[in-house]
């Protein structure tokens, strides 16, 4: 593939493009917020849709020097169910730096410090009606202390080899779609002996 045909694939835009026309606040909570917004199609229509506005969040696949990675147990009320999720959290008010929320989300939820942090990249979770941009991060170098979960936060940490793990999420035992793309995207930095 050349340099022109990948930049058309990752970046075209021809007759794709919508626009917001108007935009009106339909609920505030302490999360998100959600909008109604008026936009203008590419074929000059106009619709109104949904859209979730959250501030943002950080994730950490974090590893052991063995090869084990912690992951945590937990509720979650929307879909009724308990999951098993690589550490995660929102930023908070006025929080700008990722790499710090990611540690301040490790220790809270895990207890864990990390001595390296390397960022895995950017993602969307739900692009269709929300703008929360998840950066992911490899924490390394871990040096245990103690959990400093939220009053409301309920979770139990469990450790796993980390080649475990992504065949979990490879066989959908994993559910969580951030926790699969950081267990591969992990894996895959840690042997980088792969080829695609």
């Amino acid at each position: 593939m050349t340099a022109e045909e990948k930049d058309a694939i990752l970046h075209g835009e021809e007759g794709l493009r919508v626009e917001r026309v108007r935009s009106s606040s339909a609920f505030e909570g302490r999360l998100l917020r959600l909008f109604c917004d008026e936009v203008a199609l590419p074929n000059g229509d106009r619709a109104v849709w949904e859209v979730v506005r959250h501030r943002g969040a950080v994730c950490v696949v974090p590893v052991t020097e063995n090869g084990d990675v912690l992951l945590v147990r937990q509720f979650r009320y929307p879909i009724g169910k308990v999951l098993l999720e690589i550490p995660a959290g929102k930023l908070e008010a006025g929080e700008t730096d990722r790499a710090a929320a990611a540690r301040r989300e490790l220790r809270e939820e895990t207890g864990v410090s990390a001595a390296s942090l390397v960022s895995l990249g950017d993602f969307y979770g739900a692009p269709a009606y929300s703008d929360e941009r998840l950066t992911l991060y490899l924490a390394t170098g871990l040096t245990e202390g103690e959990q400093k979960l939220d009053r409301d936060e309920f979770l139990r940490v469990v450790r796993i080899p980390l080649a475990e793990a992504v065949r979990l999420a490879l066989d959908g035992e994993i559910e969580d779609m951030k926790t699969q793309a950081g267990l591969l995207r992990a894996y895959l930095t840690l042997n980088q002996n792969h080829s695609l």
